[in-house]
């Protein structure tokens, strides 16, 4: 007798899940990530800091200002510091020092970008014996430094009878004294194809016409560039005043900011502080509604070439 055998039940076997690479890889990416925001963060708050401090020192009292508190904010909340710095100093309104400052570095704006944009499209449009040389002239200037020529200068002025006026702040601004604006645009404006001032000629058009019809239109970016650093580093310039100007109703907002600190009568820090948040508004707000211009102007098309 035969017998038949049963044929046995195989029980399921659990396979191990399969090695994914991609998914490690991915896990990976998102720690450095991480990583990289919180460091990133860390290095923020640790640049943020002085400018925090000084926000928070703006409500404090002078008693608790670099004394031997270390509480970021104050209890004695308050805004008198800021009353204080818009009542002035010296009989003079805090809305004069900003309007001489906004004077000033409205003035350098035009100034500069005038100067350096017509200066740079006979650098990089025209043809004219010497260009080489002078180009590399105006580039050597920029490694003099300002304070070797700081006494002929004054003297210069002195003599005009210029000193204790805006004429030596600004005058170089509308002679294409910065060389570096000039080689911002230089280089900008060879990255521009020639065929456009080619064809624009065959129309007749003279380089007046090239320059003001297609040369500055294409050229808002490295405008923009030029007008946002103008305005800031004429904004925060404090030596130039210091040196030309004598009249206190002629102070821009460096100088004024000076005049609370006496060091032979009790100095208000405070109102000092409150000051020089108040004239930080403009240069950040100035900042933020052009810095993607800054990007544009300087990191694609400004210094290529």
């Amino acid at each position: 007798m035969t017998t038949m055998a049963t044929p046995t039940q195989s029980t399921p076997s659990t396979a191990a899940p399969a090695y994914n690479p991609k998914s490690e890889s991915g896990t990976a990416k998102r720690i450095k990530s991480i990583i990289f925001h919180i460091v990133a963060l860390v290095l923020v708050g640790v640049v943020l800091c002085p400018a925090l401090w000084m926000v928070a020192s703006s409500f404090k009292p002078n008693s608790e200002i670099g004394g031997s508190t270390t509480q970021l904010w104050s209890n004695n909340f308050s805004f008198d510091n800021f009353v204080t710095a818009m009542d002035g100093i010296g009989g003079v309104s805090t809305l004069t020092f900003f309007t001489n400052s906004l004077i000033l570095a409205v003035g350098a704006v035009v100034g500069t970008v005038l100067s350096a944009s017509i200066s740079a499209y006979a650098f990089a449009r025209i043809n004219f014996p010497g260009r080489g040389l002078f180009f590399g002239m105006m580039i050597a200037t920029l490694l003099l430094p300002f304070h070797v020529v700081i006494i002929p200068q004054y003297i210069v002025f002195q003599q005009l009878g210029l000193v204790d006026t805006y004429v030596p702040l600004l005058i170089g601004k509308f002679l294409a004294a910065d060389a570096f604006f000039v080689f911002l645009m230089v280089q900008f404006m060879r990255g521009l194809p020639a065929e456009l001032d080619e064809a624009a000629r065959i129309d007749g058009a003279g380089h007046v016409r090239i320059f003001g019809s297609i040369m500055l239109p294409l050229m808002k970016p490295a405008l923009i560039s030029t007008s946002i650093f103008s305005f800031i580093w004429s904004w925060n310039d404090f030596l130039g005043p210091l040196l030309y100007l004598n009249t206190p109703e002629k102070y821009p907002l460096p100088l004024a900011l000076r005049l609370f600190v006496d060091q032979t009568q009790s100095s208000d820090y405070g109102a000092m502080i409150a000051m020089s948040v108040l004239a930080l508004l403009p240069v950040l707000v100035f900042f933020l509604v052009f810095q993607r211009y800054i990007v544009e102007g300087v990191s694609t098309q400004g210094l290529k070439g």
